[in-house]
């Protein structure tokens, strides 16, 4: 793969975002946890328990960063990360205050 196929890759899987599930854009408004933010054992329930990834494009990019997260090499994706002002929150925040009537 030359490099600029594999920028325009990593752009493209920069832009993705998950359309459905558990980090859809049901959890995460408004369009969904971009995929190379999905954790890698979310990645690998497509292969051992969910039938494998979906048909078109969006599985091809979910089985690349499937593998890339896979053989440790998450760090490829700190440009997409840093271009959207760092990771998004997986967590729902915590409540802060307690109130004892």
């Amino acid at each position: 793969m030359e490099e600029q196929e594999f920028k325009r890759l990593l752009m493209e899987i920069g832009a993705t975002t998950m359309p459905f599930g558990k980090y859809g854009p049901d959890n995460y408004p408004p369009n969904g946890l971009p995929i190379d933010e999905l954790p890698w054992d979310y990645l690998h329930w497509f292969t051992e328990k969910g039938g494998g990834f979906p048909k078109g494009r969006l599985g091809e990019l979910l089985e690349i960063v499937y593998h890339a997260k896979g053989d440790g090499a998450d760090a490829i994706f700190a440009v997409n990360r840093s271009a959207r002002g760092g990771r998004r929150p997986q967590r729902k925040p915590r409540q802060k205050d307690f109130r004892f009537d």
